[in-house]
């Protein structure tokens, strides 16, 4: 099968799969005698299991260990797992930080909601609590 209908069947993109050729996370593809790359089942297996590895945001090390396993699996399972628990804590780590963004967001509009809403200040920052904060003079003020 050619690179455009890998890319079609995989969901991946022509360069995506070029890159995972050039970085040797797959091997290179066998080429016809026109020059096409043409990929067999077991590559384009390769191709989904990266794309789902991807999809459960593992980096491409990770993809290239996991790729190593599912070769020799000889103690796979303990490694995957490893790996999966060590995934499952960065996402609570990020979903934590995303949750202190939420937060520090709302705290920043509630801010914007008790403001001035005048037309009368001539700069954005004499007017809008929220960029006086930005700018430090909030924080100026307090100290004055």
């Amino acid at each position: 099968m050619q690179i455009g209908k890998v890319a079609q069947q995989t969901g991946l993109t022509i360069d995506a799969i070029r890159f995972y050729q050039k970085i040797g996370l797959i091997k290179e593809a066998s080429r016809s005698e026109g020059g096409y790359r043409l990929f067999t089942d077991a590559e384009i297996q390769d191709l989904h299991f990266i794309r789902e590895a991807q999809h459960l945001g593992f980096s491409l090390d990770d993809i290239r260990r996991l790729s190593v396993l599912r070769k020799a699996p000889d103690h796979a399972c303990v490694e995957v797992r490893a790996l999966l628990q060590e995934r499952v804590h960065q996402v609570r780590a990020k979903m934590a930080e995303l949750e202190n963004l939420h937060n520090d967001l709302k705290r920043a509009l509630r801010e914007c909601d008790r403001g001035p809403r005048s037309a009368k200040h001539s700069a954005h920052a004499d007017c809008c609590p929220v960029l006086e904060r930005f700018e430090g003079k909030r924080a100026r003020k307090r100290k004055a």
